[in-house]
């Protein structure tokens, strides 16, 4: 990662780390005009940051989709349920979305109706007042 004119600039395999694909995937995403990229005076590609904060705002739109859902929360990460422990009344569940790691705590009659077992795909939808933003050491 670094700065051009005050835009942050991000390489192929950074990009790729990102969005939790692999660079080869982001090679093709950009040879077929789904998300820009410039060479730098080597030729390596690069990404603005502008330009993939808006590939990724479009990729998570969804609104246009077959079964859409429509709710007020933003915050959605698909994943596998890997480890649900459940007690007389409450239920703890944990996603591994991508990279994160999200772990819900609810109604053991929720978890139950939801069917939430290891292995099973769900989606983590997060709405919150309280967000911490932080970002890496800039050294």
């Amino acid at each position: 990662m670094f700065y051009a004119d005050r835009v942050t600039m991000f390489r192929i395999s950074e990009t790729a780390a990102l969005l939790g694909v692999s660079a080869d995937t982001v090679r093709r995403w950009v040879d077929a005009g789904r998300l820009t990229a410039t060479r730098q005076e080597h030729g390596h590609r690069i990404v603005s940051g502008t330009d993939l904060a808006a590939f990724v705002r479009e990729q998570a739109r969804g609104g246009d989709e077959p079964g859409a859902r429509f709710s007020s929360a933003r915050n959605r990460m698909r994943g596998i349920v890997t480890d649900v422990v459940r007690d007389g009344v409450m239920a703890q569940v944990e996603i591994q979305a991508g990279p994160f790691r999200v772990v819900s705590l609810m109604s053991r009659e929720a978890a139950d109706e939801l069917g939430l077992e290891v292995g099973v795909v769900a989606e983590a939808v997060i709405k919150s007042t309280n967000v911490v933003v932080e970002l890496p050491d800039p050294g």
